[in-house]
């Protein structure tokens, strides 16, 4: 459904997105995610035809959004972070008014209005000027006006961004609804809000597209070893004597329980993100030593996000002592006999 294809951006000097390619699929809320200034509202910016990109395609249903900017932008709808509302116009009139640059025939304009307004959630509020409408409420009157034709694509960015917690409850379950029958992409700071809404996630830091797959299989693939926190009730010889013995435990730290005096608190890794809680049980109980308390903490998508990130801090650290490198060593160096006794070259 949407191709980007080799995408850079160019402000001046600075490289805001840095010849990234993906694919999105059809029927699929998409995620993305990184820090400020990596380029994720710039790529987003760039799909919707709102600003050209410096070189690369995006492709939408088989239009380019640069040679076909009317069919491309027909598929699509779009809320930017700032919504494009007139609030000196009431809702319906603004959405009426929205419905007619969509191209929506004459005779299905009340009903497409009605719909979105039912879908939104906003239909008591269609006679009230958009000034007097609160932050929650001017983001679903944004929503509506994304998803007034029907598009088969909506574009979200970071459509939660200051509203209360019972507002952006409201506007996640929305935006699930949405993913039912349209191919949605959001963008958002928030963790939480991407684990619960998006089925795929995009990561972008530095202009680079560096991670793209489900919150599960990111997990898997780029966690760090699985840690284990268990209490046993016995002395420090013995519970270490026990742990020697689990070849898959790694990073073994002991220290006597502060809370029960006759408790060792033991915290551990596994090797490869083993499941080695059985084993841990069979060791233990074998040697008489029992287990009080046994807990295994799985890395969150925002753990995942900032590894990633660092890591390509530090890569695009490194390539710039490179280019720096590369540089100076290009310069042509002039040889001490290249000049003559007054210092002439």
């Amino acid at each position: 459904m949407i191709e980007v294809k080799n995408l850079v951006k160019m402000y001046g000097n600075h490289l805001a997105v840095d010849d990234i390619s993906f694919t999105l699929e059809p029927g699929r809320v998409y995620g993305f995610l990184g820090p400020n200034g990596a380029g994720k509202s710039t790529t987003m910016n760039i799909m919707t035809g709102y600003i050209a990109p410096t070189s690369g395609e995006i492709i939408i249903n088989d239009h380019n959004i640069m040679d076909e900017p009317e069919e491309a932008k027909a598929c699509m709808g779009y809320l930017p972070e700032m919504p494009p509302l007139y609030n000196d116009m009431k809702v319906y009139e603004y959405l009426k008014f929205v419905a007619g640059l969509k191209h929506i025939k004459r005779s299905e304009r009340k009903a497409a209005i009605e719909e979105v307004m039912q879908v939104t959630g906003i239909t008591e509020y269609q006679n009230r000027l958009i000034s007097s409408l609160s932050k929650g409420y001017k983001q679903r009157v944004g929503l509506a006006q994304a998803i007034i034709a029907k598009p088969e694509i909506i574009i979200l960015d970071e459509p939660t961004v200051g509203l209360d917690p019972r507002q952006i409850i409201e506007i996640r379950d929305l935006i699930r609804s949405l993913g039912k029958k349209h191919t949605v992409i959001l963008s958002s700071h928030i963790f939480q809000e991407i684990s619960a809404v998006c089925d795929y996630i995009i990561i972008i830091a530095r202009g680079h597209l560096i991670a793209s797959d489900t919150p599960a299989n990111l997990i898997n693939k780029y966690a760090s070893d699985k840690e284990l926190t268990l209490k046993v009730r016995g002395n420090l010889g013995d519970v270490t004597s026990t742990l020697n013995r689990i070849e898959d435990a790694i990073n073994v730290r002991t220290t006597p329980s502060f809370v029960e005096n006759d408790c060792i608190d033991v915290t551990l890794n596994t090797r490869d993100n083993k499941d080695i809680r059985e084993d841990i049980f069979n060791a233990f109980a074998e040697d008489g030593l029992p287990i009080l308390e046994l807990k295994s903490s799985d890395p969150s998508l925002e753990d995942i996000f900032l590894e990633l990130t660092a890591r390509e801090e530090e890569e695009a650290i490194r390539r710039e002592e490179k280019e720096m490198v590369d540089r100076f060593s290009s310069y042509e160096t002039v040889k001490d006999d290249e000049f003559d006794e007054g210092g002439e070259a």
